[in-house]
């Protein structure tokens, strides 16, 4: 596996999710080794990218990511 940067890690995460979640839990496991060599505590995402933009759709995502050891954040508008 070639190292990513989070923003391309992210960038993945993002093209999963449009793909009605193809392979995420690989692109969360490159995104979580990513923050790690970046020393990054947290992945920042655009809630306007997502397909779910609702609260229920970011607590769903924040709660699925944290189980993989990702904490999520959205930006604010």
């Amino acid at each position: 596996m070639s190292e990513l940067t989070v923003a391309k890690a992210t960038d993945r995460i993002y093209q999963s999710l449009a793909a009605d979640n193809a392979d995420l839990d690989t692109h969360i496991a490159s995104l979580k080794a990513a923050l790690a060599r970046e020393g990054q505590k947290e992945a920042v995402f655009d809630p306007a990218r997502l397909a779910q933009n609702n609260r229920s759709g970011r607590k769903l995502m924040q709660a699925y990511f944290r189980q993989r050891g990702v904490t999520v954040t959205f930006k604010s508008a």
